[in-house]
């Protein structure tokens, strides 16, 4: 059977997601509520194809309302993923690491998602402290998003080996 190695690693990344993905959710919802009440008043003094501009964000440049959607988005879903994913790993069987290895791997991919565009702001320039910590935190959660995802998805191939039966030749 398996040592359990896996199974405290893959336990204690999720609790640090957990806690990574919060602070990604406060700071992008900060974000989102500072665009919201300060849009009006700096949109109006722009030229036309930026007051159209559907995601417009009074702070940072061009990509960060992209960047502050899809990270808050990615923080909700990690959050989610995170809160199920204990549990799961807690009960250690093959249909609950199969279940927290595949929500694992979509919050992976919309964490990156957010990191792509977080490299994007930072790539075009010119952004407040909030912003930077916002991108940090999104760079940050998904290389410990990555090695979560593979303490699980190990975890996944022990009990499923664990299950085979071993039984003479074939």
């Amino acid at each position: 059977m398996a040592s359990g190695g896996s199974k405290s690693a893959a336990f204690m990344l999720l609790l640090l997601n957990l806690g990574l993905y919060f602070v990604v959710t406060v700071i992008a919802s900060w974000a989102v509520n500072h665009g919201i009440e300060r849009a009006r008043e700096s949109a109006s003094v722009l030229s036309l194809p930026a007051k159209i501009f559907p995601i417009y964000f009074p702070v940072g440049n061009m990509a960060t309302g992209f960047f502050v959607i899809f990270s808050l988005i990615a923080g909700v879903v990690g959050m989610a993923t995170s809160l199920t994913g204990i549990m799961n790993v807690l009960e250690w069987d093959s249909p609950n690491l199969h279940s927290a290895a595949a929500s694992s791997l979509i919050s992976w991919s919309l964490t990156l998602l957010a990191m792509g565009l977080a490299c994007k702001e930072i790539n075009i320039g010119w952004t407040e402290a909030n912003l930077r910590t916002l991108e940090v935190m999104t760079i940050i959660v998904s290389g410990t998003q990555l090695l979560c995802t593979g303490a699980i998805h190990v975890g996944v191939g022990e009990t499923v080996a664990g299950e085979r039966p071993h039984a003479g030749r074939v």
